[in-house]
């Protein structure tokens, strides 16, 4: 049930912000617009890997198709590990998307909050070879800050000459949700009057796929990878590794009128909790994500049947699956459509969250769901809407975004169709 024109006007007024730019790159896009066309496609994206052959898992889903040394440019491009240049492509894009220049505008007001999860590993991982192989001097004096999770946000910041708060929140696979809550709060608490604010990760490498395999998180499709991300399937037995950043900027409503700007779309809720239960299983019950959703919907002023549309956390993994099936069919009876798109996409760790964030914004604008790949048959104890197969297309109003992070980390996002 859509809400009436009128209805929540006065919670918006107060909790709501505009997201006015969306950039990303992904393994289904390295732009909004092909993203969304991978999304709608239904096709996923998980290939072999050569740099992981030999290994128990040898697939993943990377981001092709661009040149990323090319698209970042400039000289400091050699100092930068994979996961800042992706981010400060992804950052580029949505501050060009909102029509801001950043030599214009004041430096001071603007904030950064950029989720990471683990950061440059693969700089780390090969000093520490050149360490063991040649000793102290092969060391490079810049593996430091290669490898920190805030070299992102930095980099980002030096780029952007955005002088406000620079934060890099790291709560696992919610850390790019995360970092969009925390950029509403600075807008709201006047701290800022324009934030950039998302997630990036890349980990495709031997070391830490390995270890996700070890964990048993990791599908095992060895002989049909992209077959293997199938979000709430009968069949799902792990997620596929991706990597990826998406950043959306988001400013105060009466400020983008007032520059004459376009919302995109209105962040009107952000919930978070933690399950406090286990390092990296969820709660199966779903109740500490249950009050993440309750406190999105309060801040946003609704009630679970105005929920329109549910983008879901939906990793492939028999637990989390499993819960947030229980979360969603308790809490929203009417049986809103639901997306994953990590069929499509992989999961890509600390991005996750805000790319679909970005998928929840265009889903709002564009009045389609994206289907969930690979989902031929949901469980018979399965009670939901979800979309197979190709796109549906209704006019969606109001939305939530899920993400859950290892560590119990839960934190939803309550959007709606601009106005």
């Amino acid at each position: 049930m859509s809400l009436p024109a009128d209805q929540g006007t006065e919670a918006r007024a107060g909790t709501a912000v505009a997201v006015t730019g969306v950039g990303l790159v992904t393994p289904a896009g390295a732009d909004e617009h092909s993203f969304w066309e991978g999304l709608c496609s239904g096709r996923s994206t998980a290939r072999r890997i050569e740099e992981l052959a030999g290994l128990p898992v040898d697939f993943a889903c990377p981001v092709d198709g661009i040149d990323l040394d090319a698209a970042v440019g400039g000289r400091s491009v050699w100092r930068m590990a994979r996961f800042v240049k992706l981010a400060l492509v992804a950052a580029r894009q949505a501050v060009a998307d909102a029509g801001l220049d950043p030599a214009r505008w004041d430096g001071a007001r603007v904030g950064v909050v950029l989720g990471v999860g683990v950061g440059g590993v693969s700089v780390l991982v090969d000093n520490a070879a050149r360490l063991a192989a040649s000793g102290p001097d092969a060391v490079s004096p810049l593996l430091v800050p290669m490898m920190i999770p805030n070299a992102a946000a930095g980099e980002v910041a030096i780029a952007l000459k955005a002088g406000g708060p620079s934060l890099a929140p790291a709560t696992a696979c919610a850390s790019g949700a995360t970092a969009v809550a925390v950029a509403r709060d600075l807008l709201l608490g006047g701290s800022c009057d324009v934030v950039v604010a998302g997630g990036a990760e890349s980990v495709l490498t031997p070391l830490v796929v390995t270890a996700f395999a070890r964990m048993g998180a990791l599908s095992t499709r060895i002989g049909e990878p992209a077959a293997a991300s199938r979000p709430f399937a009968a069949d799902r037995d792990g997620f596929v590794i991706g990597e990826g950043a998406a950043m959306l900027v988001l400013e105060r409503e009466e400020g983008v009128r007032a520059r004459g700007g376009r919302t995109r779309a209105l962040l009107t809720g952000a919930g978070s909790s933690t399950d406090a239960h286990h390092p990296t299983a969820p709660a199966p019950d779903g109740h500490g994500a249950q009050r993440a959703v309750r406190a999105a919907l309060d801040q946003a002023g609704w009630t679970p049947g105005d929920v329109d549309h549910i983008n879901a956390h939906g990793t492939s993994t028999p637990l989390n699956d499993a819960m947030e099936t229980t979360l969603i069919s308790r809490l929203f009876p009417h049986r809103p459509p639901v997306t994953a798109p990590k069929g499509v996409t992989g999961h890509t760790l600390a991005a996750a969250g805000a790319i679909e964030a970005v998928a929840t914004v265009l889903t709002l604008e564009r009045s389609a769901v994206p289907p969930i790949a690979n989902l031929d048959a949901l469980p018979d104890a399965f009670p939901l809407d979800c979309v197979t197969k190709e796109p549906r297309h209704r006019r969606v109003e109001t939305a939530l975004s899920h993400s859950f992070g290892f560590g119990g980390h839960n934190v939803v996002l309550a959007f709606q169709r601009a106005r």
